[in-house]
């Protein structure tokens, strides 16, 4: 089973439910988090703030929507009011950490080259505004479509596209420079 259905939820109990649902979607929701957040400590601990959240919620998933449509909307909320609350506006830390993992390849040469330029993107790609980042990631990481975007982001389709449109052209003047 990929998806878990309305009937698998209420047949489970919740403790087992959360459980599979972080097995299945814990490092996506917490890269999705870091790219709004942009620091490991804190995507971390908001991590696990929106599991908690869906737990508690677990009773009102009715299946109008998937599983992970669901959670990822709880989970951009959560960011969203992280990023309005005054912990984020008041305290600093210095904590970072590299986004971009190494991907291997035959020679040792590809793989330093490959990694070089999949920091760069990756950098390129946190420093675009938080609503051209948000497209970026769910379109080209998550692999979701217009649609699911359109409905995780509470916007229109063709708002969906013209900001993936925008990003990709602030993405390839950056790489450019």
């Amino acid at each position: 089973m990929d998806e878990l259905t309305v009937e698998w939820i209420a047949a489970e109990k919740p403790e087992e439910t959360i459980q599979e649902i972080m097995n299945r979607y814990g490092q996506e929701v917490l890269q999705l988090v870091y790219s709004y957040v942009e620091n490991k400590a804190i995507a971390e601990d908001l991590t696990q703030e929106i599991f908690i959240k869906c737990y508690r919620s677990l009773h009102t998933f009715k299946g109008q929507a998937q599983l992970k449509t669901w959670l990822w909307r709880i989970a951009i909320n959560h960011c969203k009011d992280f990023l309005k609350s005054w912990y984020n506006r008041s305290v600093i830390s210095t904590d970072d950490f590299s986004v971009a993992d190494s991907v291997k390849k035959e020679t040792v040469e590809q793989s330093v080259i490959q990694k070089d330029e999949d920091e760069m993107l990756a950098f390129a790609v946190m420093k675009l505004p938080i609503k051209y980042r948000e497209v970026i990631l769910l379109y080209y990481y998550e692999e979701l479509v217009i649609k699911e975007i359109s409905a995780i982001l509470e916007v229109k389709e063709n708002t969906v596209k013209t900001r993936l449109r925008k990003a990709k052209a602030l993405l390839k003047e950056s790489l450019e420079e």
